[in-house]
């Protein structure tokens, strides 16, 4: 049907769960709430795994719930929608990405950027409105209010596109805001993994030149020749930093682990950027004269509001980019993560939900 009645009982549903810090995830039946009157509740067909899905089942981070259903790359067709729903209609093809919930009443939520509230709702690991507890989608079904929820254009592919509500968005929303999205500006993009390869796909088609950096000289070939980098060199190579002194206009910086700030913000030229969107578990050390030097800004950004993500996602569409992803079924899971912790992915896992998530007898 295409309207809910607003009075049903809760929707049973099915999916993946970490019972524990191990972060072993096993089978687990639980009860998505009823479709309320602004709510989409749609068939999951696909899910993208994502780096922080293995830090929050292993409470890494130190807020863990239990039992967490992880998961916010959620991309399926719609089933219901509630009566003052307006976007959405059975059939949809949709996503939902990092958040579910947010104040709506702040100054971040009224300049549309709902994931810099400071009661913004995670996807998964959360604890809703309501008081329930909100399930990721390693799952078979999902509900969100449709603010939350973001259409998915036809010629996309859904499951190289369910990346893209996390990842995409991340790399999309801080090249916006940082005026990183210029023709003719050269960038830098640190880390080709499931971040920086997004970043210089989008980078190319905003028609910046863009210099991809890494530790690991195999890359080069796929950094240049299939993902179409201007350039490529090795950050432990001093001899080719030098050569690139004072010759960036902005670097993104998708490292997840610590490394030195100071020889990045010598590539940058006066007024260059450098922008954070890896997560490094130990602090980073900032020297201040590099900074002063050039006039140089260090900034960094965190997923993106809901207007940006479609935003992101109609860009994409244009442009025909999607991440570059390992189909996996769900019964490979937990190994999937184990290959994840080690990189061992090129470069984002994604989950066939559809044809290989089946309900416990």
């Amino acid at each position: 049907m295409a309207k809910s009645p607003e009075n049903e009982h809760p929707v049973k549903a099915f999916g993946y769960a970490a019972k524990d810090t191990s972060g072993h995830l096993a089978p687990f039946n639980f009860s998505r709430r009823a479709t309320g009157e602004k709510d989409v509740t749609f068939k999951v067909l696909y899910c993208g795994i994502c780096h922080s899905d293995l830090h929050s089942i292993r409470n890494e981070w130190g807020d863990a719930m239990y039992p967490q259903v992880p998961g916010h790359e959620i991309v399926g067709v719609v089933t219901e929608v509630g009566s003052k729903v307006t976007k959405f209609k059975v059939g949809d093809k949709v996503g939902v990405g990092t958040l579910v919930g947010s104040c709506g009443s702040c100054d971040s939520c009224k300049d549309d950027f709902e994931n810099y509230c400071l009661q913004f709702i995670p996807t998964y690991n959360s604890i809703y409105h309501d008081g329930t507890m909100n399930y990721g989608g390693y799952s078979d079904i999902m509900v969100a209010d449709e603010h939350f929820v973001v259409g998915i254009p036809d010629n996309l592919p859904l499951d190289a596109v369910a990346p893209l509500l996390c990842a995409g968005t991340t790399v999309y929303s801080p090249m916006k805001y940082y005026g990183l999205n210029k023709p003719g500006l050269h960038i830098a993009v640190v880390g080709l993994g499931g971040l920086g390869h997004i970043a210089v796909k989008f980078a190319k088609a905003m028609g910046m030149k863009v210099t991809v950096i890494d530790v690991d000289p195999a890359k080069k070939q796929e950094a240049v020749e299939r993902l179409g980098a201007d350039d490529f060199f090795l950050s432990q190579d001093q001899e080719q930093m030098q050569a690139r002194v004072a010759t960036m206009d902005g670097i993104i910086d998708a490292v997840p682990v610590v490394h030195p700030l100071q020889p990045l913000l010598l590539l940058l030229k006066t007024q260059g950027k450098l922008v954070l969107v890896g997560i490094p578990d130990k602090p980073l050390e900032l020297p201040a004269f590099p900074l002063l030097k050039g006039r140089k800004l260090v900034g960094g950004s965190l997923m993106g509001g809901l207007t940006e993500v479609q935003e992101m996602i109609n860009f994409a569409s244009k442009h025909n980019i999607t991440a570059d992803i390992e189909l996996v079924k769900m019964d490979y899971v937990n190994t999937a993560l184990k290959r994840l912790e080690k990189a061992d992915v090129r470069y984002r896992f994604v989950i066939d939900i559809g044809n290989s998530l089946k309900p416990a007898a």
